[in-house]
């Protein structure tokens, strides 16, 4: 089994985001902050912040965290969008109101929205790019294969299908209802991000195919992904690792589009 592991690729990116913050910084005066809006108590949305306020602090990005009810969101939205001093905002989701959410993300400013969340985005989506950057690394071919992409959430799976399609790269998507069986054991990369325990077992996998579990869901053991954890016990695939396949890297993503933003403001 080869493990495609984002934390090795992710220390390279790191080291390159440090390095053009303190040109930012030195050259420029420009300190990039990002601003996460946060509306859900929720103690996974928490951790989730951890992580970021833990990684802007490792690149000196600032990153400011506003606790606020989803009826003050947009008008905190647009205070934030008139705010020089920051480069990047996100809204943590889950909110309250999931029918509120394209209404609120919609009110981020397309140059600040760093989750590429927008129903026009300029930036790409910090997990598509995540996993572009994984294969990527592991100089993984995408010409020429069956890719498929499992699940059409806005997060993950929409925005990784239309990078794809975008570079020429032959795509099929799936859902839950779809056929999964007969299409993953046609596959020769498989992409799964519908947020469902085990959705993908581990015989429809055929011999030397590239499994990247993106899929985020919970059970009795906590956060859990969408493959099977049996498919991991075969020596014949290339494989994500439990832990520490595409999160760290969409850490960086996110980062990335932060410093692009700063950057630009040195343009103009």
């Amino acid at each position: 089994m080869r493990i495609l592991s984002g934390q090795d690729i992710a220390d390279f990116v790191k080291e390159r985001q440090v390095a053009q913050v303190r040109a930012l910084r030195q050259a420029h005066k420009i300190v990039p902050k990002l601003a996460i809006i946060r509306t859900n108590p929720a103690p996974v949305v928490d951790s989730y912040m951890k992580i970021k306020r833990e990684y802007g602090a490792d690149i000196l990005v600032d990153v400011d965290v506003h606790t606020v009810g989803q009826a003050d969101a947009v008008a905190l939205i647009k205070t934030l969008n008139d705010d020089s001093s920051v480069h990047g905002i996100i809204v943590q989701l889950p909110i309250p109101d999931p029918g509120k959410t394209v209404e609120i993300l919609d009110a981020v400013a397309v140059q600040k929205d760093v989750d590429g969340l927008h129903s026009h985005p300029v930036h790409d989506a910090p997990t598509p790019t995540a996993i572009l950057w994984l294969l990527a690394g592991y100089n993984i071919e995408l010409r020429g294969k069956n890719v498929l992409v499992i699940g059409k959430g806005r997060l993950v799976g929409a925005p990784l299908t239309r990078m794809l399609q975008a570079s020429g790269i032959n795509v099929v998507v799936a859902g839950r209802q779809s056929d999964l069986p007969s299409l993953v054991r046609q596959a020769d990369i498989v992409v799964s991000a519908a947020g469902a325990p085990g959705l993908v077992h581990a015989d429809w996998l055929k011999v030397g195919t590239v499994v990247v579990d993106a899929g985020v869901a919970t059970d009795k053991n906590g956060l859990v992904g969408d493959i099977d954890p049996a498919a991991r016990e075969r020596n014949d695939l290339t494989i994500t690792p439990v832990r520490g396949g595409v999160g760290p890297l969409t850490v960086c993503a996110l980062f990335d589009n932060v410093i692009r933003a700063a950057q630009k403001t040195v343009k103009k």
